[in-house]
């Protein structure tokens, strides 16, 4: 696949900066034009003995912004030291030296000590979570950002931008697609006999990084960390051989699922890339937000369902008017 048959144009006006209830949902078979369905309508299509899995991961407060008003994002903790630890950050280094200094919030010095992609800051003295919990912003995709002309989070994101169940703190980003729904929702279809099963998988640097490679299977995937108990596993495996559909909220939920069924491993990391071409052994419904162009997510989507009707859906949606990307509407998609 090509980094330009990831390509679509869309009006700036459509990109969502907050969220909007009831949400939309593009609910697209194959072969069939796509069709406007509401959020109940979408639980009521999920019968009893199926299964939906949901990715419980908890985003992580680690935008910052230097005195200099740089932002920096903090990734991974490097190592610690007795009085600093190093980090692994992204944020615009360019114009920045090898042992240059930023001031951050509440007297805390970044160095800069390796440059790339990721950087490699020292942070003086040591920075922890319960630091970042009091100067850090939960890091909000940049085209947030700039569709709000407004750099720093509102008060609001701090719920908007957390799925009903997150709980296992880690991640770069919101599962999004898990935003339209609340517990009440999995409580309904739980009751009714639906399989619902929470999986972890926090999203990492990948998210960040745009696709470089025009060749797709040239593009590196960053590895994210992943685990689902072997109890949920064998749940869904009984799931399939009863020939019950398996109902992924997201892509990230997605990678990790076909990443399972690939190596056997419960728990670790992934790097896995789908498109087209790729395989999809566990996952027969996809539910999604739409993506940007030129996106891995974009490709997944496309190799779930295929490219051509992802680029007619995704022309039908933005002619009705949908709202895209992270804060935006739902699709979904039938293998």
């Amino acid at each position: 696949m090509k980094l330009a048959d990831l390509q679509f144009d869309f009006p700036e006006e459509l990109i969502a900066t907050s969220p909007v209830r009831p949400t939309r949902v593009m609910w697209v078979e194959p072969s069939q034009v796509p069709v406007e369905i509401t959020i109940p309508e979408l639980l009521q299509k999920i019968p009893a003995g199926d299964v939906l899995v949901v990715n419980n991961t908890k985003v992580l407060k680690r935008r910052v912004f230097s005195e200099e008003n740089i932002e920096i994002l903090f990734l991974d903790r490097v190592e610690q030291k007795a009085n600093s630890n190093l980090w692994k950050v992204l944020f615009p280094s360019k114009k920045y030296k090898i042992g240059d200094e930023l001031k951050l919030p509440q007297g805390f010095t970044m160095k800069l000590v390796e440059k790339g992609r990721p950087q490699i800051v020292e942070v003086f003295p040591a920075i922890s979570d319960l630091d970042f919990a009091t100067i850090a912003e939960l890091p909000l995709p940049p085209y947030i950002q700039k569709a709000r002309q407004e750099r720093h989070n509102v008060e609001a994101d701090e719920s908007w931008y957390q799925t009903a169940w997150a709980s296992q703190a880690g991640s770069m980003a919101a599962p999004t697609a898990s935003l339209h729904f609340n517990r009440q929702d999995l409580q309904s279809l739980a009751s009714r006999g639906v399989h619902v099963i929470e999986l972890t998988l926090h999203v990492g640097l990948g998210t960040f990084l745009p696709v470089t490679a025009e060749d797709l299977s040239q593009h590196q995937m960053h590895s994210e960390q992943y685990e689902i108990s072997e109890d949920s596993w064998l749940k869904i495996q009984k799931a399939k051989q009863e020939s019950s559909k398996v109902w992924a909220l997201g892509t990230t939920t997605t990678r990790v699922l076909e990443s399972v069924s690939r190596t056997g491993v419960l728990a670790g990391s992934t790097d896995i890339l789908l498109q087209e071409g790729s395989e999809f052994q566990i996952v027969d419904r996809l539910l999604t937000n739409f993506h940007q162009p030129e996106s891995t997510l974009l490709a997944l989507v496309a190799g779930f369902s295929s490219l051509d009707r992802v680029k007619e859906s995704y022309k039908w949606a933005i002619q009705h008017k949908f709202r895209l990307f992270s804060y935006g509407d739902l699709s979904v998609w039938l293998k």
